[in-house]
């Protein structure tokens, strides 16, 4: 029996129990009691000095049989059962992040981020739970005995119970409270929404120019070139290897370059001489001596960004105007002056990844800053490194660029800081399909800017499979092929025809809609919806779609995308529901939807993914090919209105600087696209928006100081509007522009009203006269 002591308390007599020994078999039965301070996995050795802390929770949703989220998981968007009669797999799923070497494409395992957050759904209402938590966490998902509802059971393996529940009711609810909770997704630089080029690795300036040069023969838009770990000289970050890489500033003009959390453990090496010295690297359980792991680097130290003495060092280090120290370099002047702001970063290997590590990852026992251990913030170790990071190339120019740093590892919060990928895929045909799953399940978990690396990182695709890849990644928020540097070179040009004509389209089609993307990333940053919508959260009501994890809609753009991810298919099926005309992007065909939905069958032969344009919506486009985004800044509009069955689209554009944060001083354009039916003809319009709504206009933007004339709208008043194109529209007699006709094509078709399948109708007017930044109107007369 324990002995009991009674001490005197302010508040009277308290209390207190002792135990000689734990007596804690009752609350783990079953278990041995040498595990509780010390367990043994594979050859490593756990101490637990503060001995069992892991905590449970259950939590039922009744009404609700359908279950998303807490990614990251190579699994379907409506996450199978665990456990139960039938379970589809049979280990609860796991959230603890590590770096996984060719990964499972259909499993609950760990993979390189954790988002404990999930939502349930049904007909009537959405809600959701998130459980605040960085330690390893295990959930298992069952069906209540009457298969109306969901079961789940958590277990975290230490923490505190800090539960959110997210009330809803409805979808748009559940994203604006999350994003309450964690912070908004950014708002990315418009370059960073083009097309990026990668490998492992680019060995030398020359191979750089001379990938770089062959895009301009061929043609190809890119954005962006990158380098993994070789560019740095013995793999220590911030320094170049001067032999292969002898101008680096030249090379940079826009270049995104790998940072990782290890430091190489050498005295001539700054950053690691700094972090010594300013004593901010994790330590071994016994928090005093620096822990040592291998990595890329050899024999490493990591970082520990919990530690507020590195934050501003960390900082320090991307500065690139620091005057040169004279003579011996000192640790806390050093920075990285071989850079400039055509540099940007890649945060790899921060889950974080330990070659000779449990797992490839670091001992749970080791020690951070305030005496945590690593157990209890593991999974919140990548978020900060990204955080930091992010501030830090914020902080190196004046005014401020917004930052694009990609990370691999995440947690609740990452939105805030930049874009993820789904890690290291493989060239397959199962990887391209559970990838385009893992962006849905990204987004609906508040990371919306991220994609998968096309091509896979593993393996040589053939010329189908890669074709078909980029065509996934083209109509992902983050498109990037990236490849393994023991796979053959796969650039796009490299391609045989018809193949490189095929992706050199796909390419020009992504820029095509970078006005497309853009509007629907200003929503996400605003509202926390996916940039990527899966149908649930378009047609919650549709009970057929709450399984539908193929096919997914951009923003509120109308654009209805459905990947092909199959091998020999000239064909697919699209899921359309809601009573209204669906048009084909390219051919102009017309499907029409249905309540409940029905499944329409469309062609997909190589050359064309299935883009479904839903009735009542307007998209804007930029259709002049050109080699990068910043080369479209001032090139004219088309829109295209897709009319509804009342004969009505409406559709907006956000345009801003795309790269400072001008646009929260009210420095933007935010236009509103209309087409109405009126009983005598139809009328065509453009109005401003942020008048309008300028509560949601940009988050945390001085409104008050918007106006149409302000000085970004001033910079694109000559930008016009130079091709109007209607779908389902009725031949009119004419098209007036301020009582002025003007001219017009028209080719017959299926209108809006008719509820039949075939071509549309095109109605085309070239160079209406309409300004973007201004308001403006024209009138189709029947």
């Amino acid at each position: 029996k324990p002995e009991e002591t009674v001490t005197e308390g302010v508040e009277g007599e308290q209390k207190v129990i002792k135990a000689p020994e734990p007596k804690i078999n009752a609350w783990f039965e079953g278990d041995t009691e040498d595990s509780y301070w010390e367990e043994t996995f594979n050859s490593w050795t756990d101490s637990k000095p503060k001995g069992p802390e892991s905590f449970s929770l259950d939590i039922t949703f009744p009404t609700h049989a359908h279950v998303y989220g807490i990614p990251q998981h190579a699994a379907p968007l409506s996450l199978p059962t665990t456990t139960g009669e039938g379970s589809f797999f049979n280990d609860p799923y796991r959230l603890y992040n590590l770096d996984v070497f060719e990964y499972e494409a259909s499993s609950t395992m760990s993979l390189y981020g954790s988002i404990p957050l999930l939502h349930a759904h049904n007909e009537h209402s959405t809600v959701g739970v998130f459980l605040a938590v960085g330690s390893e966490t295990w959930i298992d998902v069952s069906r209540t005995p009457d298969a109306a509802g969901t079961r789940t059971h958590w277990v975290a393996e230490s923490g505190i119970i800090d539960l959110f529940i997210l009330p809803g009711p409805s979808t748009r609810d559940i994203f604006s409270q999350y994003s309450g909770l964690t912070g908004n997704p950014v708002l990315p630089a418009l370059w960073s929404l083009a097309y990026h080029q990668c490998r492992w690795n680019y060995i030398s300036s020359d191979d750089v120019r001379g990938v770089q040069k062959r895009f301009d023969e061929e043609d190809m838009p890119v954005d962006v070139f990158w380098l993994d770990i070789e560019y740095a000289k013995d793999h220590m970050y911030f320094m170049w290897d001067d032999k292969n890489f002898p101008d680096p500033i030249e090379m940079t003009k826009d270049m995104v370059v790998i940072v990782d959390p290890h430091l190489k453990r050498v005295s001539n090496y700054p950053a690691y001489a700094a972090a010594k010295e300013l004593d901010v690297l994790v330590k071994r359980p016994d928090g005093k001596e620096e822990f040592e792991g291998w990595c890329w680097s050899g024999s490493s130290a990591w970082v520990d960004f919990f530690h507020p003495d590195s934050w501003e060092w960390w900082k320090g280090l991307y500065k690139y105007d620091k005057p040169e120290v004279q003579g011996e370099e000192k640790a806390l002047d050093w920075a990285w002056r071989a850079s400039s702001e055509g540099i940007h970063i890649w945060n790899d290997m921060n889950e974080p990844s330990v070659f000779n590590g449990p797992e490839i990852t670091m001992q749970k026992d080791n020690v951070h800053y305030g005496g945590w251990e690593h157990r209890d913030v593991h999974n919140i170790n990548g978020m900060l490194y990204h955080n930091i990071t992010a501030q830090a190339v914020k902080a190196r120019s004046t005014p401020a660029k917004r930052p694009f740093v990609l990370t691999r590892s995440f947690f609740a919060g990452s939105q805030r800081h930049g874009a993820m990928w789904t890690g290291d895929n493989m060239g397959t045909w199962e990887h391209m399909a559970i990838g385009v799953k893992m962006v849905l399940a990204n987004g609906i978990a508040g990371m919306s800017f991220s994609g998968a690396d096309v091509g896979g990182f593993f393996g040589n695709p053939g010329p189908e499979m890669l074709v078909r890849w980029y065509q996934v990644g083209a109509f992902a928020p983050f498109f990037r092929a990236h490849a393994h540097i023991d796979t053959k070179r796969r650039e796009p040009y490299l391609l045989e025809e018809p193949y490189k004509s095929m992706v050199r389209d796909i390419l020009r089609l992504r820029y095509s809609l970078l006005p497309v993307w853009y509007t629907a990333f200003r929503e996400t940053s605003v509202t926390g919806l996916p940039v990527l919508r899966p149908h649930y959260v378009v047609f919650p009501k549709d009970k057929q779609g709450f399984a539908i994890d193929d096919q997914y809609y951009i923003g509120n753009s109308g654009l209805l995308v459905k990947p092909v991810t199959d091998p020999g298919v000239e064909k697919t099926n699209v899921y359309l529901a809601e009573a209204q005309p669906y048009y084909d992007y390219q051919t102009y065909e017309v499907y029409q939807g249905s309540e409940p939905g029905r499944n329409v069958t469309v062609p997909a032969p190589l050359e064309k993914i299935p883009v479904l344009v839903q009735g009542g919506h307007v998209v804007s486009t930029r259709e002049r090919p050109r080699r990068s985004s910043p080369l479209m800044k001032h090139d004219p509009f088309t829109l295209l209105m897709a009319l509804d069955n009342q004969g009505s689209a409406v559709g907006d554009l956000y345009l801003d600087d795309g790269e400072t944060y001008a646009h929260e001083e009210g420095y933007l354009v935010w236009r509103q696209f209309f087409a109405q039916m009126t009983d005598g003809g139809l009328v065509i319009a453009g109005d401003d928006l942020v008048s309008e709504n300028s509560d949601r206009a940009v988050d945390q933007t001085a409104l008050e100081q918007y106006s149409p004339d302000n000085a970004f709208a001033k910079s694109i008043s000559h930008v016009r509007v130079e091709k109007i194109v209607i779908l389902g529209s009725k031949k009119p007699k004419a098209v007036l522009s301020d009582g002025v006709p003007i001219e017009f094509t028209y080719e017959d078709g299926v209108t809006f009203d008719q509820k039949k399948e075939g071509r549309a109708s095109v109605l085309t007017i070239k160079n209406p006269g309409a300004l973007v930044a201004k308001a403006w109107g024209i009138y189709a007369q029947y």
